[in-house]
């Protein structure tokens, strides 16, 4: 298949284009270039588009059969750098790109959405995709929930859109990201051997591999029309839910000789739910089978860590922390104020 990637140099994006190549699939990159030089290791070249999300067009889907859209301003911390620029860049552009490929004759637009569209839940039940209130209390939140109702608007018997709303990601990237959540846990154990966890613990907190994220995408252009077109899957693994001393624990395991401190400062974190993934681990099982658990990934992390070299300035410094690079283009004078680079 002809597959557009948009957001292809981003944390996912390097992770994706590989897998996809690997299988003789015929990829271009579609990414503007916030992160281009956060590379730790080399990654295969392929035809790359160099344009922001804002100005694509439906040439630039010439000859391409199904996208998976990764571009946007990628977490909570970035969406609240400016939230117009989040609804510019998440929601708008994401429609202008659907709408050109649509035009373009692309049969499927796959979405990459969020679960943080949940906000804070207060029920104790995992939340599904359809029946469970959507509450996004940030900026990137509520346009992923947007996007999702206005992709809905686009599809059609010819323009398939379908929405996946992974977990907390983690796992090793040739553009590793520190600032999510188990890979600063096992960052912060590698580079300074401690772990200082200010809660309690007891929140509750999905995450899955990148990898398995990836094929998730993959499978939202892979599995038959009926089952995926509207549709929207949380992406999870079984058992996929885990609290934030799980995951400490997991890093910890992942660093011998590492010390875990729980100061229980903050108390109960509110910010906790749950996810069901049934949906996704039953009616895509054929095209979705996840391989990876926190010990595995935690392992993979520190093999990355040795393999490139990794410092403490790479773990807290702009190659891995992903609004650190925005302002530091910004500083320089790459970037305007409306995050367009000025060249």
């Amino acid at each position: 298949m002809k597959i557009l990637v948009t957001g292809n140099l981003g944390y996912i994006g390097s992770v994706l284009t590989p897998l996809l190549q690997a299988e003789g699939h015929e990829v271009t990159g579609f990414d503007c270039g916030y992160f281009s030089d956060c590379l730790l290791e080399p990654l295969p070249s392929l035809r790359q588009i160099t344009k922001d999300i804002r100005k694509i067009e439906p040439s630039d889907f010439a000859g391409i059969e199904g996208v998976i859209h990764l571009a946007g301003l990628s977490n909570d911390p970035l969406g609240e750098f400016d939230p117009d620029l989040t609804d510019e860049i998440n929601l708008r552009g994401t429609l202008r790109a659907a709408a050109a490929a649509k035009e373009a004759g692309v049969s499927r637009f796959v979405f990459a959405s969020s679960q943080s569209m949940y906000g804070v839940s207060l029920k104790d039940e995992e939340l599904g995709e359809d029946n469970s209130e959507k509450n996004p209390v940030t900026a990137y939140a509520r346009t992923k929930w947007e996007a999702e109702l206005g992709l809905a608007k686009l599809c059609s018997e010819t323009f398939l859109t379908t929405y996946f709303r992974p977990s907390t990601v983690f796992g090793a990237s040739p553009r590793l990201r520190s600032d999510i959540v188990f890979n600063n846990l096992v960052g912060c154990a590698y580079t300074t051997g401690k772990i200082e966890i200010k809660s309690d613990g007891t929140p509750w907190r999905p995450v899955v591999h990148i990898r398995d994220v990836c094929r998730a995408f993959m499978a939202g252009l892979f599995a038959p029309a009926e089952a995926v077109r509207n549709r929207a899957f949380n992406v999870g693994i079984p058992n996929g839910n885990f609290t934030v001393r799980d995951l400490a624990e997991a890093a910890q395991a992942s660093v011998p000789g590492s010390e875990l401190v729980f100061t229980g400062e903050h108390g109960s974190d509110s910010r906790t739910y749950r996810v069901s993934f049934q949906r996704i681990l039953t009616e895509l099982s054929t095209h979705f089978r996840p391989e990876w658990d926190l010990l595995k990934g935690g392992k993979e992390l520190v093999e990355f860590y040795n393999r490139v070299g990794f410092t403490a300035d790479d773990f807290r410094g702009r190659k891995t922390i992903r609004l650190a690079q925005l302002k530091h283009l910004i500083g320089e004078g790459r970037l305007d104020s409306k995050l367009f680079f000025k060249n």
